[in-house]
């Protein structure tokens, strides 16, 4: 699998900083951290180069919701909007509460293929606490709107999703700590994202929709397995038994493999129990892709990154982030298709 979508050149100038730092989740190369300007800063800081996933998540929502009854186009941008700021205060959350515990150091992954928040000086505790104030608010007043309109299920689908970014990371639960950071990214990014936005979209879920979760909450929770590969050497000295830690390196990937596939397989399920309707099996076209991410998962990991690789000593994780994002996007097309030419069932 080419890695030619990470390899992003430095570029000049305001926007070509904030360009580079939105496909890396770095800042420029040579860039000193003093230098950058607010837009650039912000961008490191909340990781938004991993928000496409979270996106991606609500147009699935969005394109089966678009033919039903009941169909708001203000809901959906809301929800989606909600949903993006909660991925963004995730992130902030998860970075905050791994450096009060001492998780994260200069030597732990966090920062090594990006600057940390805090311990490179992009931001003070202070400033990260109010950032994460300001997106759990406006998610806040969001959900209060949605809820109005739609009902109490919204606010199950916000609170359920608030805490598990907090437990991901936060003590007392710590869940990545004791083997449940990947479900519980299966879960947020499949039926509570997916499920979530179609409610507040439409005002009813239809079972279709839960059936229709899972392919895309499998392959973002692919993203997740290949980073917590990638930190087994860091993460088992420090008692954080993720999955990878506790199944071990190769049993990890064979269950990366199938995740990889069985984001396919769960794809062409949900077309024959008409969940998805058909023209998502346009995602079969990545198979032949998928089976070379699926090689590179089967070989070892380089003993060096390549020439200008920028988020080292992840690898596995940057090769399912790119799939995810290129299947995500067909799952997306496929939609789209159904959507504008009203083929396939609305649910």
């Amino acid at each position: 699998m080419s890695e030619s979508r990470l390899l992003a050149p430095a570029r000049d100038g305001r926007w070509g900083a904030a360009r580079y730092a939105l496909r890396t989740t770095n800042p420029p190369p040579g860039r000193p951290i003093a230098s950058l300007d607010g837009l650039t800063r912000w961008i490191v800081v909340t990781r938004a180069a991993v928000l496409p996933m979270t996106l991606f998540a609500g147009l699935v929502a969005g394109l089966l919701a678009v033919r039903a009854d009941g169909f708001s186009t203000w809901m959906l941008l809301l929800a989606i909007v909600g949903i993006l700021l909660a991925h963004t205060s995730n992130n902030l959350m998860n970075d905050l509460a791994d450096t009060d515990v001492g998780l994260d150091t200069e030597a732990y992954p966090r920062a090594l293929y990006a600057p940390h928040p805090i311990l490179s000086g992009l931001v003070t505790r202070r400033q990260l606490l109010a950032a994460i104030a300001g997106c759990v608010l406006a998610d806040f007043v969001i959900m209060v709107v949605l809820a109005s309109q739609r009902g109490w299920p919204v606010i199950a689908f916000a609170v359920s999703g608030l805490a598990l970014s907090y437990a991901y990371t936060a003590p007392p639960l710590r869940l990545k700590k004791h083997g449940l950071g990947e479900p519980d990214v299966f879960i947020t990014w499949g039926p509570l994202m997916v499920a979530g936005t179609y409610f507040s979209a439409v005002g009813h879920l239809p079972w279709q929709v839960w059936v229709a979760s899972v392919p895309y909450g499998l392959l973002c929770t692919t993203v997740l397995m290949g980073k917590h590969i990638d930190k087994i050497p860091y993460d088992e000295p420090t008692g954080t038994r993720t999955i990878p830690v506790i199944l071990g390196e190769d049993r990890a990937r064979v269950v990366t493999i199938g995740l990889v596939f069985g984001f396919y397989v769960t794809v062409a399920g949900a077309v024959a129990v008409q969940a998805l309707p058909w023209p998502s099996l346009v995602v079969l076209a990545y198979l032949p892709t998928a089976w070379k991410v699926t090689g590179a998962l089967r070989s070892p990991k380089p003993a060096e990154p390549p020439e200008g690789f920028p988020v080292w000593p992840l690898w596995f994780a940057a090769i399912c982030f790119v799939h995810t994002s290129r299947a995500g996007a067909l799952l997306v097309l496929g939609l789209v298709v159904s959507a504008v030419l009203k083929v396939g069932l609305p649910l």
